[in-house]
């Protein structure tokens, strides 16, 4: 097997650079699915992400009744109850991008979403956390998801980490850290979907382009919380690349780069890496980000 060649994506930031005119509806309109009881911050995490990260608009779709209201202190997020006909709500709002897990749950509303999510065309979709758990456990999301892919390739990433992925292949974590490698090529051979598998030097591979691994990140990012800034840096990167000549894959692995290089480089300030938080990582983010353009 060819070992994975080192990912090299921020040099594709530039293309983000806005020109004079631009306003809100040329960085995109992100829809972000998730935040059931207890776990809003789960979902809150990932708005801040997109939203500090560039997107137009940001919309948390929160199932968590007493979590849905403004945030004094997030003012620029725009936070609504889920609806219960997510099919007419996903409609009615027309997102420009889609990321749906954190913080998601179990229930039959989260079941609801994610098909409605599957089955919404043309969009990218990014895929993460509780939402993996579903596909794992239900053989008629795989499906959908595959169909999907049929229909609209290389429009959906997820971005497990080893026990997502070890839930999704059917076997146990250990299996998958073991040989990372193989493990990725089999969630893209399952999914037909691009695939982020987090972890020790991420692997991103999907079906039109062999893994490459990101030579950057630290211990300091083994924290919960981490990964949904992943969702919501994705997400916010696709939404502004739609109109600056970046696709998903391009995007995903921004986003990926982006998200572990700010780790190091907080942790070369002596930001951690014990008590690393991904609201640091977030910001650092922003500002590498502004830095490369």
């Amino acid at each position: 097997m060819t070992p994975p060649t080192e990912l090299r994506s921020l040099e594709l930031i530039t293309r983000l650079k806005r020109a004079p005119s631009e306003h809100k509806g040329n960085a995109g309109k992100v829809l972000l699915i998730g935040g059931a009881p207890g776990m809003a911050g789960a979902l809150i995490l990932t708005g801040s992400a997109a939203l500090h990260l560039g997107a137009g608009w940001t919309i948390l779709e929160m199932l968590d009744p007493t979590a849905a209201h403004a945030m004094p202190e997030q003012a620029e997020l725009m936070v609504r109850l889920a609806s219960f006909n997510a099919q007419e709500q996903l409609k009615t709002t027309a997102p420009d991008v889609i990321a749906i897990g954190p913080g998601l749950g179990f229930s039959a509303l989260a079941r609801d979403w994610l098909t409605a999510s599957l089955c919404y065309p043309k969009v990218p979709l990014v895929i993460d956390a509780d939402a993996l758990g579903l596909i794992a456990d239900n053989p008629e999301f795989l499906d959908l998801l595959k169909q999907r892919n049929q229909v609209f390739p290389g429009m959906t990433v997820l971005t497990p980490h080893p026990g997502e992925a070890a839930h999704l292949l059917n076997t146990i974590a250990s299996v998958i850290q073991g040989d990372r490698l193989t493990a990725v090529l089999n969630l893209v051979k399952l999914t037909d979907c691009i695939v982020a598998l987090k972890g020790q030097h991420t692997l991103v591979a999907s079906p039109l382009h062999p893994a490459v691994q990101c030579a950057q990140g630290n211990p300091g990012m083994a924290v919960g919380g981490m990964g949904d800034i992943l969702t919501g840096t994705i997400a916010a990167i696709v939404a502004q690349g739609i109109h600056h000549n970046l696709n998903l894959w391009e995007s995903s692995c921004i986003g990926v780069q982006l998200h572990a290089s700010a780790a190091d480089s907080l942790v070369a300030q002596q930001i951690g890496p014990i008590g690393l938080t991904p609201t640091e990582v977030i910001l650092e983010m922003r500002s590498l980000l502004n830095k490369l353009l």
